[in-house]
């Protein structure tokens, strides 16, 4: 203890309590900027531990624990968040979506709630009333064969009647598209245009063009549609990304990005407004030359993983085949109902496949291959392995995207090779029954084989997405498909390809950083990994499994910033 006089000559001197002063000060600096506390935190780290509390600093968690043992650690600034006994999981990712679809209600004809052709054709009327004369008008990704009563897209004529006095385009998911009278005629095909290589112009009996554009014939029409304003994209994107944000989506990996898109998010990230974290499948298309091919992905000289936390290249994206609902993935065995040894469709022979995946690997570029059918996974493996001769592709995390359709000895191939899967089981929701019909039963059981997946190739080397808006972006109803199998009606496909809930979550979280080579970064709530947190409305490991699916993000959290709160 000081005695009097030397107290005194230091405080004379400006010394005494020097020392306290600036601890106390750098101590409120090194203070959390949130504390969460009262909570069910699953952690999802080695040993999947259970705690109550993050402390977050930074946009990084600082430390776990006991509410009482981070409640100690804030500050006078802290804000502190209590949950009141709520479930937290880390925020979580969707390995495969065309996620600016959410943001385009304002621009678009949105077809989801049309269940009859009449729906459909009065959805467009309605927005058709709109717009002027003479005006685009574009319809949202929807899926008429198991949307509709009647099982079948729409007709030029049909669209004609409703609107005759605009061009009208209606997308579906990707490889098929339906066009009006006035669109087609915009861009120059009537009845006696060629088909192009890899897709066609529909027509009926009579060889009149029913408006139905296959595979490669829908970029005819599909690169006449004018393109939308900057302001318009910026505000698409920021609709999207909040979208998301509400059923507790942090991160995404963009399924087939196009380099205006890449441009807009960057500069929505470079002004602060993300709140989205973005890996990009960028899809350039393919030329007919390969020099032309490779001056694309040489270009500017960036590679797979190029960008930061908020914005990142993760590979190239090359479509194979088609879709297991649009009777048009490439099989092994002939379609049930064919009478012309009909296997599905390839976009390219395997052996320019090959070549495209060779000029990417040798650049440094991840390839993702859309592939469906398990004769088209032959064929993308067999171009895999031919790359990784020339250059190992073995620590890249090549992805078979879908691979909806897979057998288990090409899930031990694409475990050789480090290839990663990033499935789907939404699709069996909705769709279910569909793929039954086009491919019968034992078909459609063994379809997202989940549980073999996980055996034959391991939780990290599997993602799991939605490939919205082709399907809903709601990933609990996606993680009750994967533990139940269930699709509307309660009928089970594929019983003994389920999950335990736990395996699941991982594959919307732990699993599913890899896809972006960010498990050191995101996808596990432990110190040191980017705050990206998801606060729900119901304990998702015991609530009965018919309430999984009805599970809602609360809050969410990305880089400890709340960005969506119920």
């Amino acid at each position: 203890m000081l005695c009097r006089s030397t107290a005194l000559a230091m405080l004379g001197a400006g010394l005494l309590f020097a020392g306290p002063a600036p601890a106390m000060a750098q101590a409120e600096v090194n203070a959390p900027d949130l504390v969460l506390v009262n909570a069910k935190v699953l952690t999802l780290d080695e040993q999947s531990s259970v705690t109550e509390a993050i402390a977050v600093l930074d946009g990084k968690i600082l430390a776990v624990g006991s509410s009482a043992s981070m409640r100690a650690l804030a500050g006078a600034r802290t804000q502190v968040l209590d949950v009141s006994g709520k479930t937290v999981i880390p925020g979580l990712i969707d390995t495969h979506a065309h996620f600016k679809a959410a943001g385009l209600g304002d621009y678009v004809v949105v077809m989801g709630r049309a269940k009859t052709v009449a729906d459909a054709l009065e959805a467009i009327k309605a927005f058709v009333a709109k717009r002027k004369p003479g005006e685009w008008i574009i319809g949202g990704a929807w899926h008429p064969p198991s949307q509709l009563a009647e099982k079948r897209y729409l007709t030029r004529q049909e669209i004609d009647s409703v609107a005759p006095d605009n061009p009208v385009y209606m997308r579906t998911v990707g490889h098929f598209s339906m066009a009006n009278s006035m669109a087609l005629q915009k861009v120059g095909v009537d009845k006696t245009t060629a088909n192009p290589d890899g897709g066609s112009f529909e027509r009926d009996a009579a060889g009149e063009l029913t408006g139905l554009l296959v595979e490669t014939a829908i970029d005819r029409v599909e690169k006449a549609v004018p393109p939308w304003t900057e302001e318009d994209e910026i505000r698409q994107f920021t609709l999207a990304e909040g979208a998301l944000n509400s059923f507790g989506i942090t991160s995404v990996v963009e399924g087939a990005t196009e380099a205006r898109d890449i441009r807009t998010l960057q500069k929505l990230a470079a002004s602060g407004r993300a709140t989205l974290r973005t890996g990009l499948m960028y899809r350039p298309e393919p030329p007919a030359d390969l020099n032309a091919w490779e001056a694309i992905i040489s270009g500017n000289g960036a590679s797979s993983g190029f960008g930061d936390d908020w914005v990142r290249f993760a590979g190239i994206k090359i479509f194979y085949d088609g879709g297991m609902t649009l009777k048009t993935a490439l099989m092994r065995d002939v379609y049930p109902d064919s009478h012309d040894n009909y296997h599905g469709i390839a976009q390219q022979t395997p052996e320019r496949l090959a070549q495209l995946v060779s000029i990417c690997n040798r650049h440094g570029w991840r390839v993702g291959v859309h592939v469906v059918g398990d004769l088209g996974i032959d064929q993308v493996l067999d171009a895999f392995e031919a790359a990784d001769k020339e250059k190992s592709i073995r620590d890249r995390r090549f992805v078979l995207i879908h691979a909806s359709l897979i057998r288990p000895e090409q899930m031990e191939r694409a475990r050789a090779l480090g290839v990663r899967v990033d499935f789907q089981n939404v699709f069996m929701w909705d769709k279910a029954a569909t793929v039954e019909r086009f491919l019968g039963r034992p078909t459609a059981d063994r379809a997202v084989p989940t549980k073999t997946l996980v055996e034959k190739m391991g939780l990290d080397n599997l993602g799991a997405g939605t490939d919205f808006p082709v399907n809903p972006i709601n990933p609990f109803l996606n993680m009750y498909i994967m533990v139940t199998r269930k699709d509307p009606s309660g009928n089970v496909y594929g019983a003994a390809e389920a999950i335990s809930r736990e395996q699941a979550l991982r594959l919307y979280t732990s699993a599913a950083s890899r896809s972006t080579f960010d498990e050191a970064r995101k996808g596990t709530i432990q110190p040191g990994r980017l705050a990206d947190l998801t606060v729900l409305s119901a304990d998702y490991m015991t609530v009965p499994d018919e309430q999984i699916k009805d599970i809602k993000a609360d809050i969410t959290l990305v880089g400890g910033k709340i960005v969506f709160q119920r």
